[in-house]
């Protein structure tokens, strides 16, 4: 087997986490709660944790998706783009965090549409590997 060189950049994905949020700016989405998914990609170096194999030298995507659910879920929102932010601005607190993208969809905002959604992403100064983030 030949040599190579391993990245150490983990790459965490939080797949459709489903909340109930007031957002929107008509009277009906101001009253009622409506469904949003978040998607949550994350980069964060990962040489400690690969090598030390112990829990602290890892990224808690735990402790990130506890912050981000109960923001979204004790706020209200009247723009996507706005609550796209506030969840981005939560993942980047972490240090360890060197890129991450947020995608916020709004199931059912069109008709004839299964969903509308918002992404932003962050980095890290002097943080490349976000060019090509799949």
């Amino acid at each position: 087997m030949g040599e190579f060189q391993r990245d150490q950049i983990a790459k965490i994905n939080i797949q459709d986490l489903r909340l109930r949020t007031y957002i929107g700016i008509n009277d009906d989405e101001k009253k009622n709660q409506q469904d949003v998914v978040i998607n949550i990609r994350i980069h964060y170096h990962a040489e400690k944790a690969v090598t030390f194999n112990v829990i602290d030298e890892a990224l808690n995507y735990r402790t990130i998706t506890k912050k981000v659910i109960k923001h979204v879920e004790s706020n209200r929102f009247l723009l996507l783009e706005r609550m796209t932010d506030e969840v981005l601005s939560l993942v980047m607190e972490d240090p360890q965090v060197m890129w991450a993208d947020v995608t916020i969809d709004k199931p059912h905002a069109l008709r004839f549409s299964d969903s509308v959604s918002i992404t932003l992403s962050a980095r890290r100064a002097g943080y490349a590997g976000a060019e090509h983030p799949h």
